[in-house]
């Protein structure tokens, strides 16, 4: 038997409960045709479903269709577990959820409303979960439902992938609609005409063809035809032998009894068998499966194994969450849907707030994306939601099923906080007897990345379990900014130093110094003006007749939109463009009034960006970091027995380790580092004189130039009386090779910096310049790999940097490649000008080499006490490293 697991999704009131109650009567599952408008629908079951008349809980039912024959194609039994999913916006992310466990979605579209706005975000969604998908174009028995217009539309909006279905179309006509959707079905439609149902059956897998159908789901028309579909031109996903299954959803039974709703995907789950999260779930388990429920509607009947393709309930596992995958099956992606609002919850007077938590955190349990906060300070309550239907039905859901009746206060937005640029940050916990320094790298991630963790400690400088225990801690919770208390997000955090005590370090010693970390690396950004502010943005369309397109873009300037020049289609002017969700609040109600019912308003969800106005935000939520005692930024040192504090921006400067980022580290520590870098400069120092002994060379007549315009050259670790331009220059020679000559000051302690001009190299070396010219790209990378093996063999710090100063509107960006340093400047900022600005900065207190063939920039170069190389030179350098590499290896 053929298994399939099929959603049903549509905009509110397009009929899609209206429709599953249709194929559920068709196909005999039930005697009698329920109505919503009769509160007498099958699958809504729930109370607040039937007073609202709407679907506001993902529900289940299956119907099973004989095997047969239609028009000469054989059918093959098939056993469908149908997904009835909610329809209005406030509860699209049970849909999203659902989405998770899907073979294929039937998506319902009103024949008189055509595409809406929240058609659009379940496009996006069966787009971004690759759902393959079947349309039902409803309500075409209505006045000014038009057939031709309505598919013209879906091709506008969905592609040319869309393929009206019907048994009325001309074979023909389908087979040349279906030609164009891919290159096969071109090739089959050009050899024979037709499409054989194989490759049909494989394009409608691949979202290539989206088959269409029209009805009336009251009427039963069209729903024959939208099942024989369902039957004739789906294929069961492959079945990967061993046990796998996605959970959807957690919910609950009369009884209370908590019950876990999954996909098996693979295998056979079977009851009393053992379920164990993986080994990257966010808890670990290991529980059985006592029962296991099949629902159709509010009855269900119990199995004592379910295969592949089945959808069945769980009673047993108390750990589990939505999203989580068993066996073979990994966790499911981060819901792009996210809850835009907070709201406070306001309790009677009297009652406990911990069995209102209590309350909230079971629903949570059930719906990931009712986000609870809990206030210890204010001792408040606080709840992030999608919108105000949402918040009602919560209200009635927490005094039916906990007797609890609350309130809340008005709404605000939900905002989140992130960083512009890299910075370190340091936490140290060390009251007497505990011990523990974290030093991580806060990085920029991608828009929509959430938190990402890494760690690129030594193992030899940290054990491997206090570094798993780091990562722990980084994400077992959500971390606060520092602009106004909002969640931190699109941030990737890199463990790159720790330390820990071999007699005093506790578990509870990590947990602190990595929260002051990471605290103290977000001050830092904030005073380097690198934190950001994000909130939640919209993508719009707007259609509004001719007459009114200069009050709509009126109004889309003072809501601070950006859009699009207005475009004609089908005698209304679309407007779109993205907006923030905290200006478009009402704007519907407006576009309803100005128009007249005419216009109509489309919003999806963008993502969170920069705030569009930081500063008012900020003075409107008046936190204060200082005050936030619940996450500090200062450090715990110990001095005489006894702890004490150090202020978040003075605890790089007390920090007990070097922060694996080319800062050294103070104290006892740093007079190791210095003379672990000595023994490798001893061992070091013959063969790098030998390489420079030609560059050095050429540096004379620089130097000689260089003295002349500028005056003599200042040597560190010179005395205040040694300015004179012959001990400048008996400085500048001693670094060659002969033993004759007098010795140079000691160089700076530390790691070399090497900073690499990387075009210039690019286009100096034969084999690079080959390959740039094809693909500069592919340049690039080969050129940094190189880096890579050089830094790590020769143990300095490799900088790697590219022009980008003709690239409009670019900004400085900056991305770790293994142990390599790469920055691209940013607009109308050369290479040299952040090498020049580099070198100044390192050469203070490191050893630095620049490799460039710049003639200019190698007179800066020594006039900052670095030292050069050419682009030639440095080639042969590296050449001989590798062959240095290879004996080593072939040892």
């Amino acid at each position: 038997m053929k298994r399939l697991v099929v959603g049903v999704l549509a905009h509110v009131d397009s009929g899609k409960t209206t429709l599953s109650e249709a194929l559920l009567y068709r196909a005999g599952s039930i005697r009698k045709l329920g109505r919503v408008d009769h509160r007498d629908a099958f699958l809504d079951t729930d109370a607040l479903e039937k007073a609202r008349g709407i679907t506001i809980f993902a529900k289940q039912a299956v119907l099973t269709l004989p095997a047969g024959t239609v028009t000469g194609t054989p059918l093959e039994e098939t056993q469908i577990t149908l997904l009835d999913t909610p329809g209005h916006v406030d509860f699209s992310a049970e849909a999203e959820r659902t989405l998770q466990v899907l073979d294929y979605a039937v998506l319902v579209i009103s024949g008189t409303d055509g595409i809406q706005s929240h058609t659009m975000t379940l496009w996006r969604l069966l787009e971004r979960y690759h759902v393959p998908t079947f349309i039902y174009v409803n309500k075409m028995d209505l006045p000014g439902a038009d057939k031709a217009l309505r598919l013209r539309e879906l091709r506008g909006r969905f592609g040319d992938g869309c393929v009206d279905f019907t048994p009325n179309v001309p074979a023909e006509e389908r087979a040349e609609a279906l030609g164009v959707c891919s290159e096969p079905l071109m090739e089959a439609v050009l050899a024979t005409g037709t499409v054989p149902q194989a490759d049909l059956i494989t394009a409608i897998t691949r979202r290539q063809v989206f088959p269409c159908y029209f009805g009336a789901a009251l009427r039963l028309d069209g729903i024959d035809d939208l099942l024989n579909g369902l039957q004739r031109d789906t294929r069961m996903p492959p079945d990967a032998g061993c046990f796998g299954a996605r959970i959807f959803k957690i919910g609950a039974d009369e009884s209370g009894a908590r019950m876990t709703y999954l996909k098996v995907t693979d295998g056979v789950l079977k009851v009393k068998s053992n379920l164990v999260s993986r080994p990257d779930a966010r808890v670990e388990f290991e529980e059985k499966a006592d029962q296991l429920r099949v629902y159709s509607g509010s009855k269900y009947r119990l199995v004592s194994e379910a295969p592949a393709g089945t959808v069945c309930a769980v009673l047993g596992p108390t750990k589990t969450y939505p999203g989580q995958g068993l066996g073979v099956q990994p966790d499911a992606r981060q819901p792009m849907l996210e809850p835009v609002l907070n709201y406070r919850v306001e309790l009677p007077e009297g009652a406990d707030p911990h069995n209102a938590l209590l309350a909230l955190r079971t629903l949570e349990d059930e719906d990931p994306q009712l986000h609870v906060v809990w206030n210890a300070a204010l001792g408040e309550i606080h709840l992030q939601l999608m919108g105000e239907i949402q918040l009602e039905i919560l209200q009635s859901v927490l005094q039916s099923r906990f007797g609890l009746e609350v309130a809340f206060g008005e709404g605000g937005i939900l905002y989140k906080e992130t960083i512009s640029a890299p910075v370190e940050g340091v936490g140290h916990y060390e009251p007497l007897r505990h011990y523990a320094e974290v030093h991580l790298l806060l990085e920029p991630g991608e828009p929509s990345s959430g938190l990402q963790f890494a760690s690129i400690c030594r193992t030899d400088a940290l054990d491997l379990n206090w570094q798993r225990l780091i990562l722990t801690h980084l994400a077992e919770r959500s971390h606060p900014g520092v602009l106004a208390g909002a969640p931190l997000t699109d941030v990737k955090i890199t463990l790159t130093a720790g330390r820990a005590h071999i007699k005093h370090t506790e578990g509870g010693d990590f947990r602190q110094a990595t929260y002051r970390a990471v605290r103290q690396g977000l001050r830092t950004a904030a005073a380097r003006g690198q934190a950001v502010l994000l909130e939640p943005w919209y993508d719009f369309r707007l259609e509004v007749p001719q007459d009114c397109v200069g009050r709509a873009m009126a109004d889309l300037q003072r809501r601070c939109a950006e859009f699009s020049t207005p475009e004609n289609e089908d005698g209304l002017a679309v407007i779109t463009g993205k907006a923030p969700v905290a200006e478009m609040r009402g704007c519907a109600r407006e576009v309803t009034a100005y128009t007249r019912g005419a216009g109509r308003l489309s919003c999806m969800p963008r993502g969170y960006a920069p705030c569009h106005n930081t500063e008012t935000v900020l003075e409107a939520i008046g936190y204060q970091p200082d005050a936030d005692t619940e996450n500090p930024a200062d450090s715990v040192f110990c001095s005489h027995g006894a702890g004490y504090l150090v202020k978040w921006d003075e605890v790089p400067a007390h920090a007990h380790v070097a922060s694996g980022l080319g800062r050294n580290a103070p104290g006892a520590q740093q007079a190791k580092q210095e003379e672990a870098d000595a023994s490798d400069e001893a061992s070091d120092a013959r063969r790098r004189a030998a390489a420079y002994c030609g560059t050095l060379e050429q540096d004379k007549e620089l130097l000689a130039i260089f003295e002349r315009t500028y005056g003599p050259i200042k040597r560190r670790g010179e005395a205040a009386g040694q300015h004179d331009q012959l001990a400048a220059r008996k400085a500048f020679r001693s670094v060659g090779p002969s033993q004759n000559r007098t010795p140079a000051a000691p160089p700076p302690s530390g790691p070399e910096y090497l900073l690499v001009d990387g075009y210039n190299v690019i286009f100096a070396w034969d084999e690079l310049k080959k390959i740039a010219a094809e693909n500069l790209d592919a340049a690039r990378r080969r050129l940094m790999d190189i880096l890579c093996n050089y830094a790590g063999y020769r143990k300095c710090v490799p900088i790697l940097v590219f022009d980008a100063y003709r690239v409009k509107g670019a900004g400085r960006e900056q991305e770790t490649w293994h142990n390599l340093h790469v920055i691209y400047t940013r607009e109308a900022e050369t290479a040299d000008m952040f090498i020049e600005r580099a070198t100044h900065e390192l050469a203070k207190n490191h050893r630095v080499r620049v490799v460039s063939s710049d003639g200019a920039e190698q007179i800066i170069i020594l006039g900052n006490g670095a030292l050069r190389v050419s682009a030639r030179a440095f080639e042969r350098e590296v050449r001989a490293v590798e062959a240095e590499i290879r004996e080593f290896l072939d040892q």
